[in-house]
Order: structure tokens, then sequence, then C-alpha cells
């Protein structure tokens, strides 16, 4: 498979907060979920928890939908792809 690229993200969690939606300035709609992710690495003889914790962008009639039936602690699974941001701030940190 040289030369192809795939980027896919597959997750299952829970919803940390109720779905955020709302409509650019163009009328599509735009739904920001925040997703937990549990991992349990084994640390001595003890299972520890280690959550993750991911911004998830959900575009147009599918965003509308998650807004109106998902709530805070909900389970769901999704699959998409990744997109890395980095900013400066004013200070000059990277965000």
């Amino acid at each position: 498979m040289a030369g192809v690229n795939i980027n896919v993200v597959v997750l299952t969690g829970n919803l940390t907060r109720d779905p955020e939606l709302r409509t650019t300035s163009g009328g599509t709609s735009v739904c920001s979920l925040r997703i937990a992710t549990n991992g349990r690495p084994k640390q001595g003889d003890q299972w520890v928890p280690d959550p993750n914790f991911f911004d998830v962008t959900v575009w147009g009639r599918l965003g509308e939908t998650c807004a109106e039936h998902l709530r805070k602690g909900r389970g769901v699974a999704l699959d998409g792809r990744l997109d890395w941001r980095e900013w400066e701030t004013e200070g000059g940190g990277k965000r």
C-alpha cells in the first residue's frame, strides 16, 4: 500500500456535556461535542483509569441530529478524520 495515506479515526466514549449547536453566517449548522474515552493502563498490580478528552465538530444535518438526540453522559461511537490545528497566542505561546 505504498503511497496511500488514510486519515480515519474511530472513537467510543461518553459525552462530557450537552452538544452545542450554532449556525455559520452562511447558514450551515455546526455541532460541538466533547467526548471522554477511558483507557486503563496497568501500573504495578492495578489497572488505573486514564481518560482522554476529544473536541468533535459535526457539520450540517448530522450536527442538527446530534444536538437534538444526544445529552451529557450518553455513550457514543463515531468515525471521522483527524484535523490538527495549531496557533500562537498573543503572548507568543503555542496552542
